[in-house]
């Protein structure tokens, strides 16, 4: 077997991974603060990688593909409520 052959698996190029941003980076792409970033990050929010372990401090990196794609499923799993509608009562009429 050849030395290349052990490299390069099929015909397409090596893919690149997707770099991970800061919490900073994150929230100004998706034009939320950066405190409900991380409080959504707590949450399970999909995209969100907590680097540290136990009592430490958590320090939360991201991966802005899977942000987007959790923001879209959560937009469209969630409906928006109508609000009631107005009812207007009528008044009361006194004997005369």
């Amino acid at each position: 077997m050849s030395e290349n052959a052990n490299l390069n698996y099929g015909n397409s190029a090596p893919s690149t991974l997707e770099p991970f941003v800061s919490a900073d980076e994150a929230a100004v792409f998706l034009s939320i603060s950066r405190r409900y970033l991380l409080a959504l990050a707590r949450g399970g929010l999909a995209g969100a990688y907590a680097l540290g372990t136990g009592a430490q401090r958590k320090i939360w990196v991201f991966r802005l593909s899977e942000l987007a794609n959790a923001i879209v499923l959560r937009s469209a799993n969630t409906s928006v409520a109508k609000p009631p509608k107005c009812v207007t009562m009528p008044s009361r009429q006194s004997p005369r």
